[in-house]
């Protein structure tokens, strides 16, 4: 199959990719590298607008004439790099707003993708207008949108993904659950806003490609290592206000046992060396299910506190505390899971070992590649 990925975030479309050219397909990814991640592509694709001054001028003109010229540069290059090439077998894109340009531009897209293939789908794997809305509408217990709920005043930190519900994005999402094939989530999160409706494919999980990811044997001859890695960007979202609550009380607990490893914003290859050497790594709260950072650290072999909560448990048929720790928004939890581990390091083993099998036999971006495969020739 001639196979065209749209878009990218945290690697997912690069290891499905991986995936199925070792099952022997042939795949083109396509989009801009998730910014300064800087994932491969082999098309690349952004708007000249990047430097202080286009970017203001950019700006102005959208304020005087209501253009968006990044949106029309990026339609144009889409069209232009795609126009010469054959017909796909499948086209897949990465979110609902796969190129990032304003949602009338992103639908002339999809319009225009249809033209290149019979057979187009749509990833749930970020905030988009599904999660959003059921998040709004307290169909989880907590979320990333808690903290908009308890306190309103956060409009402006929450602008990025409030607008998934405006008119345009609406429209859009119409648009998508009535022309394309169907839309495809990646983990729970965005698979339970999704289940009932028509267009809806069903879960299939994260690829994970192990063979890049070494497993590091845990070592309990010193200290408990516990790492926290903070992106300011995104702490309010992800809750690591209540990670770094209760670290203080951890570490005024068991000063001889543990050492703590807090960082803030630091580059991810830095980021990466950090953590290879900590036991413990604090994820985030706000979820039900593991994104491609917990899902790496377990690859790993770390004992990651994430989303885990009782609906992921029953889908993967796992027990409580077998492969990750569910991170609920409760210091005095936190502080009795991390009390539990450093008291009974032999579970710290145990868990590491169990989190790399659990890695390799739900996540296996080989597996994976069969799953979508078997996902699009269906429909």
């Amino acid at each position: 199959m001639r196979i065209l990925l749209v878009g990218e975030y945290s690697r997912l479309h690069n290891s499905l990719k991986e995936g199925l050219m070792v099952l022997g397909h042939e795949v083109v990814l396509m989009g801009n590298k998730d910014g300064f991640k800087d994932y491969p592509v082999d098309i690349y694709i952004n708007h000249s607008f990047q430097n202080k001054f286009l970017h203001k001028f950019k700006v102005g003109i959208y304020k005087l004439f209501g253009i968006d010229l990044g949106s029309i540069e990026i339609a144009y290059k889409v069209k232009k790099k795609l126009s010469s090439l054959p017909p796909f077998d499948v086209v897949q894109l990465i979110n609902e707003s796969s190129f990032t340009i304003q949602p009338k531009a992103e639908l002339k897209l999809l319009q225009f993708l249809k033209t290149k293939t019979d057979k187009l789908f749509v990833l749930s794997c970020s905030y988009d207008h599904s999660s959003v809305k059921y998040m709004l509408n307290n169909g989880f217990t907590y979320s990333a949108m808690t903290p908009y709920l308890n306190d309103r005043s956060l409009n402006d930190h929450y602008k990025f993904k409030l607008q998934y519900l405006n008119k345009d994005f609406t429209a859009l999402h119409q648009f998508i659950l009535d022309h394309t094939n169907g839309i495809i989530a990646t983990d729970m999160d965005y698979h339970l806003p999704l289940v009932g409706k028509p267009n809806y494919r069903g879960l299939i999980p994260n690829p994970i490609n192990t063979d890049k990811i070494d497993y590091l044997p845990i070592e309990l001859n010193g200290k408990i290592k516990i790492f926290h890695g903070i992106n300011s960007h995104a702490a309010l979202t992800k809750g690591n206000a209540y990670f770094t609550e209760a670290l203080k009380i951890i570490e005024e607990r068991y000063p001889d046992k543990v050492a703590i490893i807090s960082t803030t914003n630091i580059p991810y290859n830095d980021y990466i060396q950090r953590y290879n050497d900590c036991h413990i790594l604090l994820d985030m709260v706000y979820a039900y299910d593991q994104g491609y950072n917990a899902l790496e650290a377990m690859a790993k072999g770390k004992v990651v506190f994430t989303g885990a909560e009782q609906e992921w448990l029953d889908y993967y048929n796992l027990e409580e505390d077998s492969v990750a720790i569910n991170a609920l928004p409760d210091v005095a939890y936190l502080v009795e899971k991390l009390s539990w581990l450093i008291e009974h390091p032999e579970k710290i083993s145990a868990i590491s070992l169990q989190a790399r099998a659990f890695i390799e036999k739900d996540h296996h971006y080989k597996s994976i590649a069969q799953q979508y495969l078997k996902t699009w020739t269906k429909h």
